[in-house]
């Protein structure tokens, strides 16, 4: 019988595999949008990074959309918005990044507003997790912002980071 911490630990590592190579494939799609990435990220004061990480989270760069929805068209675009989102421009234009951007960069300074005292990197993981609740409907968690939802923010920060060492 397997010991239930390294059990948890093999999971972690197979689950650090799967995020890697998705991460290794979405690379090759996200350099079409490098430019318009990089242009908002600078304009919005983020890293292109985790811009990247966040479209490569939700939509794989596209290849999980048909035309610009998602399976239940519930959602729309590379950073796949909500229906109460309105979107501006198409599901893959510059002017979609933004939007979808700016909800983060709205999303980290409301985490950063609600928790003052909580370092960089709890706000950052807040922020991002009020990203994916669409703002409004993120559960506070005093110990880990993103509690209930580990894997979506681990897995957008280690795609970040990857894409960050590949000149996101």
């Amino acid at each position: 019988m397997i010991p239930t911490l390294l059990l948890l630990g093999l999971m972690a590592l197979v689950g650090l595999a799967l995020v890697r190579s998705s991460a290794e494939a979405d690379i090759i799609r996200l350099r079409k949008y490098e430019i318009p990435i990089k242009r908002v990220a600078r304009n919005l004061c983020l890293e292109p990074a985790l811009i990247a990480g966040i479209i490569s989270q939700e939509s794989r760069v596209g290849l999980l959309l048909d035309n610009g929805w998602d399976q239940e068209r519930h959602k729309y675009g590379l950073m796949q918005l909500g229906g109460h989102q309105q979107p501006f421009g198409l599901w893959d234009s510059e002017e979609h990044i933004n939007q979808g951007s700016t909800i983060l960069v709205l999303s980290i300074n409301e985490v950063r507003a609600r928790h003052p005292t909580w370092t960089w990197d709890q706000q950052l993981r807040g922020g991002i997790c009020t990203y994916r609740a669409k703002m409004g409907n993120f559960q506070v968690y005093e110990d880990d912002p993103c509690d209930r939802d580990s894997y979506y923010v681990n897995s957008v920060i280690r795609r970040a980071q990857y894409f960050k060492r590949h000149g996101f």
